[in-house]
């Protein structure tokens, strides 16, 4: 089959998954050459330069942008994307954690017939998180799991080295230190305090590479899932945490988890947070929702998280 028509860029952070991004190039090239299509690859050079590109090829027409990288290099694509109908999106797992990739049903590196897949074009909408100026894809989070991922970043803003194992230990450390703070939650039927240990809202439900806060979500039910989880002792910190794995947490009485269009969160002080698994710190949250807000590629084959069709 002929694709040239349609014009497609790949668009490559090559300091993703430790530098495996840049390994990922001359693969690209040969799936390019394979399937005919009419594509360019290009490398980002710093942070926000893939947004920068995003915008510059959606302006130009091309109708294909693919991510390689991580969650925080598909968000940069994806912000001036977001409502564009004639632009699909899509990723090519390339990063450490690699959480964004599960909802549209791929896993952490393609295997060959997911290669195949992933060129076969199959689109769905997903829908769009928001928070105050910001967009995520995957989640937001406050409190303990933001604590953790601060943890992955150095002083300056860089990435640590290390792979999975880096999380555990980040988990374990954060789990003996952290100290819960007041949040207050506002939905549309609600207007309540409480003690803030966790507070996911999400549009998938992996985050940390196996952590599943927010196990039932959906990406495409015009809605965001929301848990949060209170103070807990050390003891009940510990035990709740294993179940979160295999998303058993959210029977806990610990825990509540709702499904809303809209919330907002409120801290007497600024506290960190992460929205794709990138950093940044607030005392409010203005968190809403814009369905089937991309086209995206995605596996109809995979385990996603899309409603059945």
């Amino acid at each position: 089959m002929d694709n040239t028509s349609d014009r497609w860029v790949f668009i490559v952070n090559p300091i993703a998954g430790n530098k495996f991004g840049s390994s990922m190039v001359p693969e690209i090239e040969r799936r390019i050459r394979e399937n005919r299509i009419n594509a360019e690859i290009v490398l980002t050079e710093r942070p926000g330069h893939a947004t920068e590109l995003s915008r510059a090829y959606a302006a130009k027409g091309t109708k294909y942008i693919i991510a390689v990288g991580g969650d925080g290099t598909m968000n940069e694509i994806a912000r001036p994307l977001v409502n564009n109908r004639e632009v699909v999106v899509g990723i090519i797992p390339a990063g450490t954690g690699n959480d964004f990739i599960q909802i549209p049903g791929f896993s952490d590196r393609f295997d060959e017939a997911e290669w195949n897949i992933f060129f076969r074009r199959n689109v769905r909408p997903l829908d769009v998180g928001t928070v105050n100026d910001m967009i995520f894809l995957n989640g937001l989070g406050i409190g303990f799991d933001a604590e953790v991922a601060a943890q992955n970043y150095t002083e300056e803003g860089t990435v640590r080295k290390g792979g999975e194992d880096k999380y555990v230990w980040h988990i374990i450390k954060t789990l003996l230190f952290f100290r819960e703070k007041k949040m207050v939650v506002i939905t549309d039927n609600n207007h309540h305090e409480t003690d803030c240990f966790i507070n996911t809202v999400s549009i998938g439900r992996r985050f940390a590479g196996s952590f599943f806060l927010t196990p039932e979500a959906v990406a495409d039910d015009g809605l965001l899932d929301v848990c949060s989880i209170k103070r807990l002792n050390l003891y009940h910190r510990f035990r709740l945490l294993l179940k979160v794995p295999k998303g058993t947490h959210i029977t806990d009485k610990r825990v509540t988890y709702f499904r809303t269009s809209q919330v907002d969160l409120e801290f007497p002080v600024k506290v960190p947070f992460h929205v794709d698994g990138e950093m940044s710190f607030s005392k409010t949250f203005k968190v809403g929702l814009i369905p089937g807000g991309l086209n995206i590629i995605y596996n109809p084959d995979g385990d996603h998280y899309f409603s059945k069709q």
